[in-house]
């Protein structure tokens, strides 16, 4: 015969109490909901079986919890994240991309309209120092620094602050791994190219030249990201390089 808890002790009990209890409406949405032993010893439950079934209804999104404040009734109100540190631990690198295909190409269009001619000649002078470099560190420095100036000559403060702000999440130490790991010879080369057609249609004043070409170099990036982020593991690419015998090598090895 199976042992049964007290029912002053049953999590289902105390889940069915508290449903009653939220569902009469004495609290309203944001309130905050009595102490536990409070709230235990309004409905005749025990402390334990309470926070079991408090963790229930929190994952319903029925209340949300804050420790050293309390519980409080509705779902857990959305959070804008302010501190760098949470973007980059909320975001992800394609969420980044999406951002920068948004704001980017915006910016460079902008640049063409915009850029007075020492913002061009710096632009070619950052674009050389990037084919020139042949480390990983330059590289990202000086991507990071041609792409920046480009927001810089766009003009317009509040886009250059949105640009900051993804520039920095950006700076996460995984993220540049993987960009380093997506950037192949060829890639690079690519690249080189496509930041000296942004460049020229800026130089030219081609506002809508400099956008597409600026979308299309974000694209490519997009595209080596996924490609890293999708190919299959080290050991599975070794065993599907295996040519396994077919059934006719099976029949004439007598296998």
């Amino acid at each position: 015969m199976l042992d049964t808890a007290p029912l002053s002790d049953s999590s289902n009990l105390a889940l069915g109490r508290l449903r009653a209890l939220l569902d009469e409406g004495s609290f309203d949405a944001g309130q905050r909901l009595p102490p536990e032993r409070v709230l235990a010893a309004q409905i005749g439950i025990g402390r334990r079986a309470l926070r079991r079934a408090l963790e229930v209804l929190e994952a319903e999104g029925r209340i949300w919890r804050h420790q050293g404040k309390g519980t409080f009734l509705g779902p857990r109100p959305v959070h804008s994240p302010t501190g760098i540190e949470e973007l980059s631990s909320r975001t992800n690198p394609l969420e980044v991309m999406d951002v920068r295909l948004e704001i980017e190409p915006a910016l460079a269009r902008l640049a063409a309209l915009r850029a007075s001619n020492g913002d061009t000649e710096r632009l070619l002078r950052i674009a050389d120092k990037i084919a020139s470099s042949t480390d990983a560190d330059a590289l990202e420095l000086w991507d990071g620094a041609l792409h920046r100036a480009i927001a810089e000559a766009a003009g317009n403060t509040l886009l250059l602050a949105i640009f900051d702000m993804v520039d920095r999440v950006r700076q996460d130490v995984g993220w540049q791994v993987l960009r380093e790991r997506a950037r192949s010879r060829d890639r690079q080369s690519a690249y080189v190219e496509q930041h000296r057609r942004v460049i020229a249609a800026i130089a030219q004043r081609e506002a809508h030249a400099a956008e597409q070409a600026m979308r299309e170099h974000l694209e490519l990036v997009r595209d080596g990201l996924l490609k890293v982020m999708t190919r299959p593991p080290l050991n599975e690419q070794k065993l599907s390089s295996v040519t396994l015998p077919n059934s006719k090598d099976k029949l004439r090895h007598g296998t």
